[in-house]
């Protein structure tokens, strides 16, 4: 930190402003910015949340989704849309307090999509209304909610249009 950034945040907050925790606060900050939003880099991610969820499937950004279906989601793991995705109490308790804080609220995602399933809610299905059906059924593809099938760098948390690749 600067002399003058030091200065700055002495006046400001009345004692001097150690630069790690400077950084520290930073750090904290940071994952919160990417709340709301359905990009979010795999490095901002929960590791707990990207270890237990990637296992099986891409870890979604959690901006995709209000934090009604985030709830409903994390207490229904042993039927998990058909698999038993059970955790302990104590891993449940951490990545549910880490979705809610990171859940969607803007206006795309404040009405939770039936059953709570992303490839089901209006913002998607109007972001991919030109995908013809047959596409989802495609080997290389499955299903709607493959989303790095098409979307290379989705576990980046990167879902930019220009990047998209639907495979033959």
């Amino acid at each position: 930190m600067s002399h003058t950034a030091t200065t700055t945040a002495r006046a400001r907050f009345g004692r001097r402003v150690r630069p790690s925790a400077a950084w520290l606060a930073l750090a904290c900050a940071l994952p919160a910015a990417w709340a709301d939003s359905r990009e979010m880099p795999a490095s901002a991610m929960l590791p707990a949340y990207k270890q237990e969820c990637a296992a099986c499937h891409m870890a979604y950004p959690p901006g995709m989704l209000p934090a009604s279906s985030w709830s409903r989601m994390m207490q229904g793991l042993d039927q998990h849309y058909g698999t038993d995705a059970s955790l302990d109490a104590a891993m449940v308790r951490q990545i549910s307090t880490w979705l809610a804080a990171h859940a969607g609220t803007y206006k795309r995602v404040r009405e939770a999509p039936p059953q709570d399933r992303i490839t089901q809610s209006s913002w998607f299905e109007r972001k991919h209304r030109e995908v013809e059906p047959a596409v989802w059924k495609r080997a290389a593809v499955g299903s709607p909610a493959n989303c790095m099938a098409c979307h290379t760098r989705a576990d980046q948390g990167d879902f930019d249009d220009d990047r998209v690749r639907i495979p033959k």
